[in-house]
């Protein structure tokens, strides 16, 4: 996806150091992500007798857990398919096509929705609807739509999934409800509202977007006016967790939860989406300011400097809640600060985020010193260690998102292309 052009005339050439920490940076993402990584798990990720890509793989790279949850076949979709975009020379095609197949056998249900995981027989859980997991799905359907030719097949599926959503999801406030459950006995009670679905389906719209496919804008026009009016704190520029009826925070002070990654991701995509949305995007004062703030918050608040990582979670004035560090905020903290490294419009303020994005870089290689390449630590504790712990497959969707800045082409005296 590309980053927004609209601050090109402020841009000025990256400094010497930042661009050779880009240069070796690449080089050994790229030496990680398509000589271990990607093989890896295509290898022993994938379930090449019954289908689909595993949960996890163990320390060893054995797989554990037979394959159940949507998001997992979605993630590794959309992995493949970039993978291929970024250079990559292994079988991508046929991994995008394995997770595919997988995904409409299993999960796709009549009504347009998916399944969280495979159909059980047990309605409580065939007919619970996740937003989360729709947005996977319509996210992954973009980039397999785009990797294989744009087929009329796939693309039908995405608007028969959008339309399940807004028919059964769409709250008249604005936004979509977080979980529901679909059949002639759903409850019409609304329960607590999450901020994150919200945020992924934001990225689906926009990678359809991105894709050359604008059938969806509105869509994504009307949730980057719900953050940016409703989501997003006035008083800190934060934007929390959960919400209740009318989109009001769930807490205050010390009750609210914000977690320093959200920060950067949602920041991230509202960059994406003014470039991306052109003039139909909500009108962003001051040019950038909602995200900016949203990258001042996380890194002022959700960045350990001892451990130099992302923490979890912080309160709503940005006091630590939980200090331990999960590998994908660190990927945010990556992206994000290269994406304002590259639209910076004064020496200090690049000289800031650059340092950023070399500082979450090297969080991240602490959490890829493994003993088998390819595999990774998902959460450091307080005290800066790791338990041994088998590797989710969701996660390389993050690491792929992170890194997918550094391996794409880019112009190496402006950074327009980051």
């Amino acid at each position: 996806m590309p980053s927004s052009q609209s601050h090109d005339q402020h841009q000025k050439p990256a400094s010497l150091p930042y661009l050779s920490f880009l240069d070796q940076a690449a080089e050994t993402t790229r030496h990680w992500l398509f000589d271990h990584a990607l093989p890896l798990w295509w290898a022993h990720g994938a379930d090449h007798v019954q289908g689909g890509f595993h949960e996890k793989l163990d320390e060893d790279g054995a797989p554990v857990g037979r394959p159940l949850r949507v998001r997992v076949q979605a993630r590794q979709v959309f992995v493949y398919a970039r993978a291929g975009e970024l250079g990559w020379t292994g079988p991508w095609r046929q991994a995008v096509r394995h997770g595919l197949d997988f995904m409409l056998a299993q999960h796709q249900r009549p009504d347009g929705f998916f399944r969280s995981a495979p159909a059980t027989g047990n309605r409580s859980q065939d007919d619970e609807i996740d937003l989360y997991d729709q947005a996977f799905v319509l996210f992954a359907l973009s980039h397999a739509w785009k990797a294989e030719g744009q087929p009329a097949e796939l693309l039908a599926i995405a608007r028969k999934l959008m339309a399940a959503m807004e028919a059964h999801c769409r709250l008249p406030d604005g936004g979509y409800r977080a979980k529901f459950m679909a059949g002639p006995a759903a409850p019409t009670t609304e329960a607590l509202r999450q901020s994150n679905p919200l945020m992924h389906l934001l990225e689906a719209l926009l990678a359809w977007e991105a894709a050359g496919m604008h059938e969806f804008r509105g869509h994504a026009v009307a949730l980057c006016r719900l953050a940016l009016d409703q989501l997003i704190d006035a008083e800190t520029g934060a934007l929390g967790e959960n919400f209740s009826e009318g989109w009001q925070p769930v807490g205050s002070g010390a009750m609210r939860v914000n977690e320093p990654g959200h920060q950067f991701e949602w920041a991230w995509l509202l960059l994406q989406a003014q470039e991306l949305l052109g003039a139909d995007m909500p009108d962003m004062p001051d040019a950038d300011s909602p995200a900016k703030r949203l990258e001042q918050f996380g890194r002022h608040h959700g960045v350990d400097p001892e451990r130099g990582v992302a923490i979890f979670a912080v309160d709503g004035s940005g006091i630590a809640l939980d200090r331990r560090a999960r590998l994908w905020a660190q990927t945010e903290r990556l992206r994000t600060s290269m994406l304002f490294a590259g639209r910076a419009a004064n020496p200090a303020g690049r000289a800031t985020f650059e340092a950023a994005a070399m500082d979450a870089f090297a969080a991240l290689q602490k959490f890829l010193a493994t003993p088998t390449p390819g595999l990774w630590h998902e959460w450091m504790d307080e005290q800066g260690h790791f338990e041994s712990a088998p590797s989710p497959a969701s996660t390389l969707y993050h690491l792929m998102t992170g890194f997918e800045a550094l391996l794409a082409p880019r112009n190496p005296t402006e950074l327009t292309d980051l």
